[in-house]
């Protein structure tokens, strides 16, 4: 049954062809036994082709299978074919025309349907009946066109109801996906901005001390254990990070333990500045205001925004250079300033950028500001150095 219903789904035109021959042939039948006369009788022949060939291309052309139903009908009253049964074909025509046309056919059709009935009581009356039956009679021959276009209307509307329905899931489907993908690069591009800042500031930092363990390897032994021990801090410190940054792209299969290290905050610049100085960059740190609980967000953009500024600090301000870090507490914001007195505009290019700080280390400091709604100024000091500065704004912690 399933392999018919989709057979005849496929080829609408062959079903309606067989429901039109069936249709000629009592269309035929009737015209034998009818009490007609021979003209009429030859008259109805053609007029009953014409209706099955309405019925076999509905689908096709339904306004012109119309046309061609209200010629025949006309037809009719022409040559005194009386209502047959060919005639049900105009009852279908209507119901196509309403399910398939546009609004003004369906209007035009509905009114065919409602004359119809009318001029075929005024062509053929009865003649032992008074005037209001043959209106009563013409009433309720109007009633099946009648209810054939309001079902063609009903299922024309459901119809349109469906296929928007069907455009809404297909659009929204498509903003589900472009959210996504504009979720997924966020993502991406907060993940690389933490593995930048970590791999730029640990890796640096295990070069320097690497570089000056080699220079006192055999003059200074003590200097030298001291140097492997910050490398090897340092490098566990960076696992760690790495590991947390990581363990958000896979998902914890069960049994299986996340225990990943926390986010940095404004209490671990301290450590920060002293790791630092420990690497041979001289930083004076001072906390202004009183400190209090800020967002966890613009915790992490401090801090990351002073690790990539004294990373860059060590990197390109020169020999002898020297970092101060002021950390402000306002009403209603957090104040960053950091500053290097290293070679200024002359330093070298800047996070593979340049000296105006166009590379991806500024490009990052700037997105994060950006996340929390803050502000940040970079650029050269006046006479020589590096300065970076920055408000974040703060919200109550509930």
């Amino acid at each position: 049954m399933q392999r018919l219903y989709e057979f005849l789904r496929r080829h609408p035109t062959g079903v309606d062809t067989f429901w039109a021959v069936l249709l000629v042939a009592s269309g035929f039948l009737w015209l034998v036994e009818a009490s007609i006369d021979r003209g009429s009788r030859a008259a109805g022949v053609p007029i009953a082709l014409a209706l099955g060939v309405t019925i076999a291309l509905r689908r096709r052309a339904p306004e012109k299978m119309l046309g061609l139903a209200i010629l025949c009908g006309l037809a009719q009253m022409a040559t005194n074919v009386r209502p047959n049964v060919a005639d049900f074909a105009m009852l279908v025509i209507v119901y196509t025309v309403a399910v398939a046309s546009s609004r003004p056919a369906s209007r035009f059709a509905l009114g065919v349907a409602i004359s119809a009935a009318p001029l075929a009581t005024v062509r053929w009356p009865h003649s032992q009946q008074g005037w209001w039956e043959d209106v009563v009679s013409a009433v309720f021959v109007s009633i099946p066109f009648v209810l054939a276009w309001v079902l063609g209307d009903s299922i024309r509307t459901r119809r349109a109801y469906y296929a928007q329905l069907e455009e809404r899931a297909a659009r929204l489907e498509k903003e589900r996906e472009a959210q996504s993908k504009v979720a997924v690069a966020a993502e991406r591009a907060r993940i690389a901005r933490e593995l930048h800042d970590v791999v730029a500031h640990n890796v640096s930092v295990m070069v320097v001390q690497a570089d000056g363990a080699a220079y006192v390897l055999d003059s200074s032994p003590e200097q030298t254990r001291q140097a492997l021990e910050t490398i090897s801090g340092t490098g566990r410190q960076a696992l760690a990070e790495m590991r947390r940054l990581l363990g958000v792209l896979r998902t914890g299969e069960p049994g299986e333990e996340n225990d990943y290290v926390p986010q940095p905050d404004v209490e671990q610049i301290d450590e920060l500045v002293e790791q630092v100085r420990g690497a041979g960059l001289p930083v004076d740190f001072k906390v202004v205001g009183s400190p209090r609980q800020l967002p966890s967000g613009v915790e992490l953009t401090a801090y990351r925004i002073v690790q990539e500024a004294l990373t860059n600090a060590r990197k390109h301000g020169g020999p002898d250079v020297g970092a101060s870090v002021r950390l402000t507490y306002f009403d209603d914001g957090l104040g960053l300033l950091v500053e290097d007195d290293g070679r200024g505009a002359q330093r070298e290019m800047y996070e593979d950028g340049g000296a105006d700080g166009s590379g991806h280390g500024l490009i990052g400091m700037r997105e994060r500001v950006g996340m929390v709604g803050g502000t940040l100024d970079a650029g050269p000091r006046p006479g020589g150095g590096f300065r970076i500065s920055a408000l974040l704004p703060l919200k109550p912690v509930r």
